[in-house]
């Protein structure tokens, strides 16, 4: 075949001896030239899918196809007749033409022409037994009916069929016209079946679909007829048709709704006689009341956050400023919550009503859990729903009832938590207060997860030490520091006469107290750091007046000389510095649960043989400091060694009922034991706190604000402090700091010289 065209193919049937069907672009792209009548061309394949500027002269399989154009189609399609195979040889690739030497390839006639009719015949019945699976079926009979070989069922079924590059290469590479033709039938006969089995899953697919969609369409249509029959008689509402609207209304997560449908379907088949029925009522009735759709961030206005919280409260101003850092930061991250929060300090500061002010400041619900007491595992997890009376733990309950899934909860007193047989509710909590944990809690009763992230958790203790260390190390200890005297009359004042008034009836005009009454109160009537027992106080003078009012008084005025009547109980009698000075005494510092206490460290010395007699009550912490100070005063006096030799030392702590303990009384017992040994009064004017170690340096000590109210209070001048604790001293409430001279000190010797006890050698 002299000058024929070369169009290179891939993935395309070229077959011969059939008719094959091409786009005129194509044949133009391929050629260079519009297709005309009697075209000679030669097909040559591919052996990869590469652009036709990439080919290269070793891209192609060495059997191509050859034929001439037939049919030049208006439409824009061309026909070609292929003839013979062909063996190719020398290509060449210039300028991006293609130029190729090639023989016809014979082909080997080992197949007959009954075996090849009979092969025809067996193929086209497959196939029109195929057509009932296709949706244009009877379109194709008739042409199935006139194909003359199986080379036309594969060069004009190619569309439908899936026949890989290689099995299209296979036709022509194959010599045996027999073996061509096994190849043909078995690669229609494959996609016969392909096609049927798809055909059969897709039907099998639309009948599933249709049953599904006849099932929804019959549920909707029960479904609203039971809403009907329920607006018409809401009183022949059964309880499962009540659990399952409030399951479709309560959003619950997956595993949630999976469980309370479970539960559902458990309660349908034993009904109501059956002795579980209760169990699983009780369950899905707290289920549906949990709130589980979250809660959406809504942007807190911090100014009025801060006027919330001065409103509220007075005082605590370290602490409303880590509260607002807190609420400025769970803006800016747009989250629920933040860091757990630990409230520390004794009754009455205002730790459990603080927690009332933040969710008002957020707009949240107050929840509060008291756990002081709890020694049951169950009380913060539940009880699994295998026990009789199984409940749900108290985190869950709460949110229950808060009706919301981002409450303010305030956990109070977790510093009081036991443990028992029944498990640690503090291991308990480490969950629950973990922020990386909380947002899978597992209540026991419930059985399913749920997010506790956005819950505002707030806790409240007295004291830290009885902590464990895991459970402390999860939040953020904010300490509740004593009032001072003149916040505690203003709180009187602005808060709590006013509400004592209000609970008791009785108008702002018909009862009155004056800054003095008040002071008075707070310093002779009452003896705590918080307000608890001043609360009291107001309430007790407000019974009082209503009596009286009722009798006809028009106003009643509080004056000093009435509050022993009013109040029912004598003044208390805090310990007060006198002018009186004598060795062996000197004024301490201490703090208690209810405050700071001023304490007269007494010493004396009688006949004997050396002995160190400790009486008071004193802890073991407390003895090891007086024998600390009794070692350093035996090394700064040592000329002194017959007076101790000879005589007994007892130290007396006055009062004897209390037990008293602490590492902070080591420079007291020092000095005094000093002033004994030496003779040397100290002036009760002074006052001092800090421990004391063998080298004589004064180390830091605790709740340093509660003992300088106490010596402001007792009338102290002049107070010793470690100076490791002057940053402490910010916390000291103004009119304090004003009332005392604060010395900080660092070594003992800084003690004795100022006291004069020790002479200062810079003076000498």
């Amino acid at each position: 075949m002299e000058n024929a065209l070369v169009i290179p193919v891939y993935d395309t049937i070229v077959i011969p001896n059939a008719t094959l069907y091409f786009n005129a672009d194509y044949y133009k792209q391929m050629t260079g030239k519009d297709p005309i009548i009697g075209d000679n061309v030669i097909f040559i394949v591919q052996k990869e899918d590469t652009p036709y500027d990439e080919l290269t002269n070793d891209a192609f399989e060495p059997i191509g196809v050859s034929g001439s154009v037939s049919e030049v189609n208006l439409n824009g399609y061309i026909a070609i007749k292929t003839t013979d195979r062909a063996n190719i040889k020398d290509v060449s690739i210039t300028n991006n033409e293609i130029s190729i030497s090639y023989t016809d390839r014979p082909d080997v006639e080992d197949l007959t022409a009954d075996e090849e009719k009979s092969t025809l015949e067996e193929t086209k019945t497959a196939l029109l037994g195929a057509l009932k699976y296709m949706s244009m079926g009877n379109m194709y009979r008739t042409w199935v009916v006139r194909l003359r070989s199986l080379e036309e069922v594969i060069a004009t079924g190619a569309s439908w069929m899936t026949i890989t590059p290689e099995d299209k290469y296979s036709f022509i590479a194959t010599d045996s016209k027999k073996e061509r033709l096994e190849l043909y039938k078995k690669v229609i006969m494959e996609n016969i079946e392909i096609y049927r089995v798809t055909s059969e899953a897709e039907t099998a697919q639309e009948e599933d679909n249709q049953k599904a969609y006849r099932e929804q369409a019959l549920k909707k249509q029960i479904e609203f007829l039971q809403k009907e029959l329920d607006a018409m008689h809401p009183e022949n509402v059964s309880e499962i048709r009540k659990f399952e609207i409030k399951i479709n209304k309560a959003s619950m997560n997956e595993e949630a709704e999976k469980e309370a449908r479970k539960t559902l379907n458990r309660m349908k088949q034993e009904g109501e006689n059956s002795p579980e029925y209760g169990q699983l009522y009780n369950y899905l009735d707290f289920m549906t009341q949990v709130p589980w759709k979250k809660s959406r961030f809504k942007k807190i206005d911090l100014n009025k956050a801060q006027e919330i919280l001065d409103e509220d409260h007075y005082g605590l101003a370290k602490v409303k400023e880590r509260i607002l850092q807190q609420i400025a930061v769970m803006n800016l991250n747009k989250k629920q919550s933040g860091s757990i929060l630990l409230f520390v300090g004794a009754p009455g500061t205002g730790k459990t009503s603080i927690g009332q002010s933040i969710a008002r400041a957020l707009g949240r619900k107050y929840e509060r859990v008291a756990l002081g007491g709890s020694k049951d595992e169950a009380d913060i997890r539940g009880h699994r729903r295998t026990y009789i009376g199984a409940m749900p733990g108290r985190i869950m309950d709460a949110i229950a009832k808060a009706g919301t899934s981002n409450p303010v909860m305030v956990l109070d007193e977790v510093d009081k938590l036991g443990v028992s047989y029944n498990g640690d509710p503090a291991s308990a909590l480490l969950e629950v207060l973990d922020p990386e944990q909380n947002s899978t809690f597992t209540d026991h009763y419930m059985n399913v997860s749920y997010d506790l992230s956005d819950v505002f958790f707030i806790c409240t203790a007295n004291s830290t030490d009885t902590i464990p260390a895991p459970l402390l190390n999860r939040m953020e200890v904010i300490q509740f520091n004593g009032y001072s005297p003149l916040e505690k009359q203003q709180i009187a004042k602005r808060h709590l006469l006013p509400k004592a008034m209000k609970t008791m009836g009785i108008k702002p005009e018909e009862l009155e107290l004056d800054d003095d009454v008040l002071a008075t109160i707070v310093n002779d009537y009452t003896l705590e750091a918080g307000v608890r027992g001043l609360k009291k106080r107001m309430d007790a003078i407000c019974r009082k007046a209503a009596v009286e009012l009722v009798k006809g008084e028009a106003k009643i005025t509080v004056t000093k000389d009435m509050l022993r009547k009013y109040l029912d109980m004598h003044p208390i009698t805090h310990e007060r510095v006198t002018e009186m000075k004598q060795p062996g005494v000197v004024t301490g510092l201490a703090w208690t649960q209810v405050g700071g206490e001023i304490l007269f460290i007494e010493t004396m010395q009688t006949k004997g043989s050396g002995k160190l007699i400790l009486t008071g009550q004193l802890e073991d912490v407390m003895k090891e400091s007086a024998e600390i100070a009794l070692t350093l005063v035996k090394h700064y006096f040592p000329e002194k060694a017959d007076f101790f030799e000879n005589n007994d030392i007892h130290i007396h702590v006055p009062e004897g009922a209390i037990k008293k303990d602490g590492p902070s009384a080591g420079i007291t017992f020092t000095t005094a034991l000093a002033s004994l040994v030496t003779g040397k009064p100290v002036s009760s004017q002074y006052a001092m706190t800090g421990e004391v170690s063998l080298r004589g340096n004064v180390m830091p000590i605790g709740g340093l604000p509660e003992k300088l109210m106490a010596a402001d209070r007792a009338g102290v001048k002049t107070v010793f402090i470690p100076k490791e604790n002057v940053d402490d001293l910010e916390d000291v409430a103004k009119e304090v700091k004003e009332h005392l001279e604060i010395i900080p000190v660092h070594h003992i010797e800084e003690v004795l010289k100022t006291v004069g006890i020790l002479e200062d050698s810079s003076e000498s």
